[in-house]
């Protein structure tokens, strides 16, 4: 194809520039973040060689979000802007129409470059800027300094904020299990391989130090590297004081380093725009591939050894691209861990070992891992080694997440038509493959699917995937602290497929080596009332069980350990024969219950629900006992839901019911957004869901959400009163209606649900309760329940 057959609006690469600096190296100027951005902007304008002033011409420009804005409540030490890419854009004297925030990921570098090309193509564009840049290092050395620089801007202006980008890449539930960090979970993915692999452990630790050998090599003549030492591939992988071990396999040297202070950026335009302006042709590149494919969740994935979604984007953009794997003549994979270059390297039919490389940088771990950005410096490194051999290819492998997202870019100067990816149909195909199904609550006997240890300042800690044998469900699972049985199962030639056991807490799965192991390290409590509780007073009255909440000083509101003391109380009550009806109220005069304790979640300690939910009740199943809530004042959040999991409502008059979880940003998730549409009409209850508002207890007696409404301080006797006349009735029979009740509230018809099987009533019919409610009935005399 020839230059004057192109489209005019034919999306280029016409500028790249990249800078960095090293504490205490000569040159080094403490530049922020915003500052290493616009001096690498800056040398790509300059890049293009245009005979005109480019800045004035750009009209998009897009950043890359740095670390400290990729999560939240990332600290920032030194400030920050809040508008990084029009901070940028200032410096350089140009007021583009259009600023992008972009999500987060490693991989968003090359998805902007493909995102604004095909902007360009479609006429929405002619010229946007593209850029990134972390000062982590100088960040970290100079937080703590009388004289650090501020680095905090506010330039105000429109910002297309695209926000974090989380969703799938992080849960409650991993992070229960210790899965917050990247080299856990990346561990996890490096050991299936090796399991699929059939290596030893030696072989792999082998093949990771030759596969990054080389990767020090270019780093160490790559002037921007953070970490320019060349190093053998032994070293590389074997245990010192400076090379420890993080998560097995990783030691310190083969994971990304994100002590940098680096910056890079791209400048695009179209084909009519760079001849305006009288940008050389020299200085043009072409997009001749690219794919934006992103895999399962990290539950979901149907082998943890392997990425489909990014092997699938690698092929499909050099098929875009017309090439085979030999005809390119540069790599740059993304490479924060070992497994993410190597299965991309695998996919693509590449020896780790060929003459080409597989990075043009150095790598993540040794050119440095400069947050999201890292890939902008492949992709300019990759324009200049395109240029430098006009005709040839270059491919750039993006990943963000945990093998998640991935991006990739075929480059050339060869001059190439504008082609649209067919990313929609490879991921519908990708999602169609069956995913495994999540335990949350694992118990049983299982086998280890894949695993890790971490390695910490405080002990180990090891993190198990696995299948439960009785159903193949796949869990996730940590060690018990002491546990050392099972941390030398982890530390065996090879763990994967051996048999473990599990169990379920409320604060997350535990596995160990046996059953008898683990009720050696967690004894299982016996189900009988303590004479004490720390957060909570229980009353025993005859057949009647009260439960108090016993944090009147604030107003009742619950953390983890009083939740767990209200589910050994009501595991207690449904296991106890001669216990029959419950009541459960708050100390004070205040409150039922606030809901969680927000103080104590802010504070960073570990959170936790009980198995059986919020107050014990909200999640638990089998509730055939009746449970009454005696509510006064607030009943508020987690507390209203505690109080619509109870059969039976009694307040006085001073109660205020509501959902107020989104006036803080959450959702009542423990109950409160399911039953409360099923306890009041559907818009009533929508409106409290959704504007956080209170309900009286006249206007909740009115609905029918509560049964009674007392003088105010006469909660608990209203509710004693119905739980004596609940007592008067047998047991048997009443605990067989919640039974019947609870069976058959799916079913919509009511003809069809009286119609419903259900071996209630034949259990019944034969009970003592209903033999001796006929004799007595018969007799005229009071019936003497037992409960059977």
């Amino acid at each position: 194809m020839q230059y004057d057959e192109l489209d005019p609006r034919t999306p280029l690469l016409v500028g790249v520039g990249q800078v960095s600096e090293r504490l205490g190296e000569p040159g080094y100027r403490k530049r922020s973040p915003v500052q290493l951005a616009a001096d690498a902007a800056q040398e790509a304008l300059a890049d293009s060689g245009a005979a005109t002033e480019v800045a004035a011409a750009v009209d998009t420009v897009a950043g890359v979000r740095q670390f400290e804005v990729s999560a939240p409540g990332m600290p920032a030490p030194l400030g920050r802007s809040d508008n990084f890419p029009r901070s940028v854009a200032h410096r350089l004297g140009a007021d583009p129409l259009r600023a992008v925030l972009e999500i987060t990921g490693g991989h968003s570098p090359q998805h902007l470059v493909t995102e604004l090309a095909g902007a360009i193509a479609a006429g929405e564009s002619e010229v946007a800027l593209v850029f990134g840049a972390e000062a982590i290092s100088t960040a970290q050395a100079l937080a703590g300094a009388e004289d650090r620089p501020d680095w905090s801007e506010q330039v105000g202006g429109r910002l297309e904020d695209r926000g974090y980008g989380m969703q799938g890449l992080a849960s409650m539930h991993l992070s229960a299990h210790g899965l917050t960090d990247a080299p856990s979970q990346y561990a996890l993915l490096e050991n299936a391989r090796r399991a699929r692999l059939k290596q030893s452990r030696q072989e792999y630790a082998a093949s990771i130090g030759r596969l990054f050998a080389p990767f020090t090599k270019v780093a160490a003549a790559n002037p921007h590297a953070a970490a320019p030492v060349e190093r053998s591939a032994e070293e590389l992988v074997t245990p010192s004081e400076a090379n420890r071990p993080l998560a097995d396999p990783y030691t310190r040297y083969v994971v990304a380093r994100d002590k940098v202070n680096q910056g890079a950026a791209v400048l695009l335009m179209s084909v009519g725009a760079a001849r305006r302006l009288g940008v050389p042709q020299d200085r043009w590149v072409f997009l001749h591939g690219h794919a934006d494919l992103r895999e399962r969740t990290l539950m979901e994935r149907a082998d943890l050894g392997s990425a489909p979604a990014l092997v699938a984007a690698a092929h499909s953009a050099l098929a875009m691209a017309g090439l085979g794997v030999d005809e390119v003549a540069t790599f740059d994979l993304y490479s924060c861990f070992p497994v993410a270059v190597s299965v991309v390297a695998e996919g693509l039919g590449i020896d780790p070992e060929n003459p080409r490389g597989l990075t043009l940088t150095g790598g993540l771990p040794f050119f440095g891992g400069s947050g999201n950005n890292y890939a902008m410096h492949g992709i300019v490194e990759t324009v200049r080694r395109a240029r430098s051999a006009p005709g040839s290819f270059g491919f750039v492998g993006a990943n963000g997440g945990f093998l998640s997202k991935y991006s990739v870019g075929v480059y050339s100067t060869a001059p190439a038509r504008w082609k649209p990816s067919d990313d929609a149909g490879l991921q519908a195909e990708l999602d169609a493959v069956p995913a495994p199904v999540e335990a949350k609550h694992a118990d049983g006997w299982a086998t280890i699917e894949t695993f890790t240890v971490k390695h910490g300042r405080s002990g180990d800690t090891g993190i198990v995937i696995g299948r439960l044998e009785k159903d193949g469900r796949r869990f996730v699972a940590m060690t018990q602290p002491g546990d050392t049985e099972t941390l030398d199962l982890l530390a065996a030639e090879q763990p994967i497929g051996e048999r473990v056991f599990t169990r379920s807490f409320g604060y997350g799965n535990r596995v160990t080596t046996t059953a008898e192991r683990m009720e050696e390290l967690i004894p299982t409590p016996p189900l009988v009332l303590r004479d004490s509780y720390e957060y909570i007073t229980v009353r025993r009255d005859g057949h009647l069980l009260e439960v108090t909440i016993n944090r009147p000083e604030v107003r009742n509101c619950l953390h983890p350990m009083a939740n767990d003391e209200l589910e050994h109380a009501f595991d207690c009550f449904f296991a106890d024969p001669d216990l029959w009806v419950a009541i459960i109220t708050g100390a004070g005069e205040q409150a039922f219950s606030a809901g969680n304790d927000l103080r104590y979640s802010s504070s960073g300690k570990p959170m936790w629900v009980p198995k059986n939910g919020f107050g014990g009740l909200t999640h638990r199943e089998g509730m055939t006992k009746p449970v009454i809530a005696a509510v006064n004042g607030y009943t508020m959040a987690g507390g209203f839901e505690i109080a619509l999991a109870c059969h039976l409502i009694v307040a006085d008059a001073t109660a205020q019911f509501a959902l107020t979880e989104v006036r803080v940003g959450l959702v009542a998730g423990e109950g409160g957004a399911i039953r409360l549409p099923r306890a009041l009409p559907p818009k009533v209850a929508t409106e409290m869901l959704l504007t956080g508002r209170r309900m009286g207890a006249e206007e909740a007696l009115r609905w029918g959400l509560v049964t009674e409404v007392t003088d105010p301080g006469k909660a608990l006797d209203g509710a004693r009163e119905l739980a004596a006349l609940i007592l008067e009735g047998s047991p048997a029979a009443i605990r067989s209606t919640l039974r019947l009740m609870t069976e058959t509230a799916g079913i919509a018809d009511t003809v069809a649900a009286t119609r419903h099987p259900s071996a209630v009533l034949d259990e019944l019919f034969v009970s003592e309760d209903a033999i001796e409610g006929m004799i007595s009935f018969a007799q005229k005399r009071k019936p003497q329940w037992v409960g059977r």
